[in-house]
């Protein structure tokens, strides 16, 4: 049976031919009962003005932009707090090399000429270990510093490295599940590890490290992740 015109409607969001009677579309898989879809079928070709959609039919009118940034941070240094600690205890072993005189360490049962060696070096070895220790933590921080998060309701985007910046992506549609951690400690400091699930083949788990406010970011990419599932037809089987 050929349907008449009077039978069919164009798609306002793809232009394909539709039943008059569909509340979505079976080429793009937009709903077309939204304030949004009336809007662009009482107006073809107009650009559709959110504030003055109809605010009653259960649709979100005011919704983000895709591109717009709804979340922008880093790594807080407290994911290095084991790496300070590993650090100070090796400080505190350099200073008692400074310190001490090894000479007098009777159980060390090394040969006057080793004693003789390290006591004159004693000062300069502690010093080295300082500086190393020092360089490694101060790399390891600008390290974490140079790491930025920039989550859109359609993709996540982070940049990391410091002398090979490096800048990728995430689709937000590929997001599968998503976790927050935080221990004791977290919670005093007030952060916390967001904890992504996701199909990307380069990245299957994806972390936001440490960051401030990972309870409103935890709850920003589980919306947008729903969001951007429905708008790109996407479905997740486990």
């Amino acid at each position: 049976m050929q349907l008449t015109t009077s039978q069919t409607k164009v798609c306002p969001f793809c232009a394909e031919t539709i039943l008059a009677a569909a509340i979505k579309c079976r080429h793009c898989g937009e709903f077309l009962n939204t304030a949004r879809a009336k809007a662009m079928l009482a107006q073809p070709g107009q650009p559709f003005d959110s504030a003055q959609g109809e605010q009653g039919d259960g649709e979100d009118t005011s919704k983000e932009k895709p591109n717009a940034v709804v979340y922008s941070g880093g790594p807080t240094l407290w994911v290095m707090a084991w790496d300070f600690v590993k650090g100070a205890g090796v400080l505190l072993a350099a200073i008692l090399i400074i310190a001490w005189h090894i000479e007098h360490i009777s159980w060390l049962h090394l040969s006057f000429q080793s004693i003789a060696v390290v006591g004159k070096y004693r000062v300069l070895l502690g010093l080295g270990v300082i500086f190393v220790v020092g360089l490694i933590l101060f790399y390891k921080a600008w390290k974490i510093r140079m790491t930025h998060y920039e989550v859109s309701p359609d993709r996540i985007e982070y940049g990391e490295g410091v002398f090979d910046r490096k800048v990728d992506n995430l689709d937000m549609f590929r997001v599968v599940d998503i976790k927050l951690r935080r221990n004791v400690l977290d919670c005093v400091v007030g952060v916390g590890t967001v904890i992504l699930t996701t199909t990307d083949k380069s990245h299957p788990e994806f972390e936001f490290k440490k960051i401030k406010n990972s309870r409103e970011l935890y709850d920003t990419i589980k919306k947008a992740a729903l969001s951007a599932d429905r708008r790109t037809n996407v479905v997740h089987v486990e």
